[in-house]
């Protein structure tokens, strides 16, 4: 595979005052525009998909937010490995969520995943890197699930949050917070799982081990409702609910990535598909 080096400038593409209906302000922000890898330099397997992890190097990876990958994550027997430290949520030195340093709009994106007992983590897409500002005026990097619906990644049997929610939408392959995935058919802890994300004109379904398991449609009151009624209210994160709703942004593209929720996590055989 042909190197490829990530260009470490950032340019401000968008900012501005969003005014959320019932009275709610979120506040200003900043999307962040880097330059993107060239999937052309990228393998392209037998089925049509392009490879975007070789097994062997972070090319095309990034951390989010950042120009290099966080030292926590790994590579080991071929796998991506988060290395966490059972203390939450980017608890670990030199953690933090990666991503794919390409922002795609129409897809399919395959992979394969196992977590540790108890873990927790999630796939995020169409996400935007988005900065606000603190009262002092300095830059704060907001998380990424701010602007990206989640495919969550969790022990169903093990860790609390499978119990949380409503009607088990916090169980793995869920809508996270939103959908739940029906049938719930991940398998246990330490065991890999098949994860599909598909993206086409505003429909997206997740598939886990061979089966659909969500369905939804983006930009639709379904969609508006379905942020109404989790925590990324309007009324609960006036901001998140403006970019959610909103999601991919003015092109409805964005980046996919992997989450450090503090707990290890492999993924393996990272493949994607444009549907364009």
């Amino acid at each position: 595979m042909k190197k490829i080096t990530l260009v470490l400038s950032c340019i401000v593409v968008a900012g501005a005052f969003v005014a959320c209906g019932g009275g709610a302000t979120a506040p200003a922000y900043t999307v962040l525009d880097k330059p993107a890898v060239d999937l052309s330099t990228f393998p392209v397997d037998e089925q049509g998909y392009i490879v975007l992890f070789d097994g062997q190097t972070f090319n095309g990876w990034r951390g989010y937010g950042r120009d290099d990958v966080p030292g926590k994550w790994t590579i080991e027997d071929g796998c991506i490995k988060f290395n966490g430290a059972g203390g939450g949520e980017a608890q670990a030195t030199d953690g933090g969520d990666i991503i794919f340093n390409h922002k795609f709009k129409n897809f399919e994106l395959l992979l394969e995943w196992k977590i540790s007992k108890g873990g927790n983590s999630g796939i995020l897409y169409l996400a935007q890197e988005v900065e606000t500002k603190d009262k002092d005026g300095n830059a704060r990097l907001e998380p990424i699930y701010i602007s990206s619906p989640e495919f969550q990644l969790l022990d169903n049997e093990n860790h609390p949050d499978a119990k949380l929610g409503k009607d088990n939408n916090r169980q793995a392959a869920s809508l996270y917070d939103m959908i739940p995935a029906v049938p719930q058919n991940a398998k246990p802890f330490d065991e890999w799982n098949e994860a599909k994300i598909m993206v086409y004109q505003g429909t997206v379904v997740h598939g886990q081990n061979g089966a659909n398991v969500v369905e939804y449609h983006l930009w639709t009151p379904q969609w508006t409702d379905l942020l109404q009624a989790s925590k990324f209210s309007e009324k609960a994160w006036p901001l998140a609910f403006e970019l959610l709703n909103n999601c991919g942004g003015k092109n409805h593209e964005g980046f996919f990535g992997l989450q450090d929720h503090g707990n290890d996590i492999w993924f393996r055989n990272i493949r994607i598909k444009l549907l364009d």
